[in-house]
């Protein structure tokens, strides 16, 4: 299986991130220099999707995938596109503050912590529809690793769409999110305007 190991810092100075949308709280001292050529119309769609990839923990072939699911769906491809990628099973664990990064909540969904409605869901890309229970399994709250998740995601703001109980790691999707609930800088025109040449 393919995985991006890449600095987090090194990655989101590439990409001129904020690693706060990542859920790191760090920040780099480095300045990045690029050189003064200006970048070209490619360039500014490809450093998009990149950004999209990135904060999503997504690689290539299923970015693609995602985008063309988004396509045949009514309404916006690039709204649609935000719409699946923010209602991933990994992505909606970290929103309710379950754990301190994507990464992580991939993690503790990949090692069947997670349970969806009552059962056991091991897949991150796992698609998550309204009305949908999420909680951690009731063994694994005591673990030492929760105690520490939920005194580091204290104060965290749940979005709108989702409701949250941090303190029983329990929440539900109330509703699909709309592109102005969704507060990643990535502008989904550029990912559209890229595929659709």
């Amino acid at each position: 299986m393919a995985i991006d190991r890449t600095p987090v810092l090194k990655r989101c100075r590439s990409l001129d991130m904020d690693p706060v949308y990542l859920g790191v709280n760090k920040k780099s001292n480095r300045k990045l220099v690029r050189s003064s050529r200006k970048i070209s119309e490619y360039g500014l769609q490809l450093r998009e999707k990149q950004k999209a990839k990135f904060i999503y923990g997504v690689l290539e072939k299923p970015f693609r995938n995602y985008y063309a699911k988004a396509e045949r769906m009514q309404g916006l491809a690039g709204t649609n596109l935000m719409v699946l990628l923010e209602t991933r099973l990994d992505n909606i664990v970290f929103r309710m503050g379950f754990a301190r990064t994507r990464r992580e909540a991939r993690q503790v969904v990949g090692h069947k912590h997670i349970l969806v409605n009552g059962k056991c869901v091991n897949i991150p890309s796992y698609r998550v529809s309204v009305g949908d229970v999420i909680e951690v399994k009731e063994n694994k709250k005591t673990m030492q690793r929760y105690k520490d998740i939920a005194e580091a995601t204290d104060g965290i703001l749940v979005p709108a769409w989702l409701d949250a109980d941090l303190e029983n790691f329990k929440g539900s999707v109330k509703e699909l999110p709309s592109r102005d609930m969704i507060d990643v800088p990535v502008n989904e025109t550029l990912i559209v305007e890229l595929y659709s040449k």
